[in-house]
């Protein structure tokens, strides 16, 4: 005695049908033809995906150390602008039109202070770009909201770490984290 399946429900339209045979999924010759084109979409985004992924993949591996160095200096840059959000320029001490992440000490004469938060604060584009920084300004207000000795400490002998690509990506991991408590994301 055969036994007939039991019905199902179409994986196209949703329908319930009685199968001719355990396999079958869909109700209709039209359901079949939608759920070839459906599953030939899934396979070429599945596809595209994998190619993406590749690409990224082959990208990450081209970047030199330089490009990481820029690419955390972005976030920390973008860091010390939402920290210091709604405060007024370090330098001037007006309502910054452009906000900048200005750094006391330069990033090229003093690498070694480039992600120090002491070392950078918010600035406007006028003090930061136009006046090279503003610097006496910027150390007198500097003083005022973090104190002669963490200045003094700035000005004094710092060493220069040596970061390897994998000290780059933690960092990027650690600023984020830091940008998303500030966003309150965390």
């Amino acid at each position: 005695m055969k036994s007939t399946p039991k019905q199902k429900k179409c994986k196209i339209c949703g329908e319930k049908f009685s199968p001719f045979l355990s396999t079958v999924k869909v109700c209709s010759p039209s359901c079949a033809l939608s759920l070839v084109r459906l599953n030939a979409k899934r396979k070429e985004a599945d596809i595209q995906k994998s190619i993406r992924k590749d690409t990224s993949r082959r990208r990450e591996a081209l970047k030199t150390v330089s490009d990481y160095a820029k690419e955390l200096q972005v976030i920390f840059n973008k860091y010390v602008r939402i920290r210091d959000d709604g405060n007024l320029c370090i330098s001037c001490q007006k309502p910054p039109k452009k906000k900048n992440a200005g750094h006391y000490k330069t990033t090229k004469a003093f690498p070694e202070l480039r992600y120090n938060e002491d070392n950078c604060h918010l600035q406007c584009e006028h003090c930061n770009t136009y006046l090279s920084g503003n610097i006496t300004q910027y150390r007198i207000h500097l003083i005022e909201k973090i104190g002669i000795k963490r200045v003094e400490k700035l000005e004094g002998k710092n060493e220069l770490p040596h970061l390897r690509i994998d000290d780059y990506q933690a960092l990027k991991v650690y600023w984020r984290g830091k940008i998303k408590e500030l966003e309150g994301k965390i």
